[in-house]
């Protein structure tokens, strides 16, 4: 049997007053590649939130990576947030800090306490990111892929079971998206999972997983015609 590590279960959820969802049921396996898809502002973001707990469930349960998500208190995010991780669209680096602060600050603000050690994991995050470990740049002096790649170096750092990526690639040219793309499922085939929310629907047809339509309230996997 496998093991579900995201649940949502006639989950309602409200953002801004707004009903983004209404009674929504959602799983996600262990090792499992999941796309969100849908147009601006149809929830995928919102939905998003409410996995790493920066937005609440209105009704029902919901469960990641065993928190429970109606349960979830401010003190335990930074627990959660050392069992996922999490790439956005702007890469929400800190501009004033070069490559190595904006990843140890990271760590250090999830529980780590000793320099050698957040140097020697820093370093091993951005190799596998591949990206050089000259990390005294700042974020401007790195292209947009190369800011994506320490984005998701960042979000590898606490070695998470699973990564919540909110439009990967929507920043970046096709090229350097399909790079991007490449580099997720290389970690997917490394036993991470993945909720990608993407409106690149050319991904999608050259990244198979499975899909999930955000539309109307409505949470809907989706059966690719053959």
């Amino acid at each position: 049997m496998q093991n579900a590590i995201v649940t949502l279960d006639n989950a309602t959820i409200i953002n801004e007053n707004n009903v983004i969802f209404s009674s929504i049921n959602f799983k996600v396996n262990a090792g499992e590649f999941i796309f969100l898809i849908g147009k601006t502002g149809t929830g995928k973001s919102s939905l998003l939130k409410v996995l790493y707990g920066d937005l609440n469930i209105e009704t029902g349960k919901g469960s990641i990576v065993g928190f429970d998500l109606t349960e979830l208190k401010d003190k335990q995010i930074p627990l959660l947030r050392r069992k996922i991780g999490v790439v956005f669209q702007d890469f929400k680096l800190l501009p004033d800090r070069t490559i190595f602060e904006n990843l140890s600050f990271v760590l250090k603000a999830t529980g780590w306490k000793e320099k050698s050690k957040i140097k020697v994991r820093v370093i091993e995050v951005l190799n596998l990111v591949n990206i050089p470990p000259e990390t005294q740049k700042y974020p401007f002096e790195l292209s947009g892929g190369e800011q994506q790649r320490v984005a998701i170096a960042r979000a590898l750092l606490n070695k998470p079971e699973l990564i919540i990526a909110d439009e990967p690639t929507g920043n970046l040219d096709p090229e350097t998206s399909q790079e991007i793309m490449q580099l997720f499922r290389k970690l997917h085939s490394e036993g991470i999972s993945i909720i990608m929310a993407t409106h690149d629907y050319n991904m999608i047809v050259k990244f198979p997983g499975k899909i999930y339509q955000c539309d109307r309230g409505n949470l809907n996997e989706v059966i690719p015609k053959k």
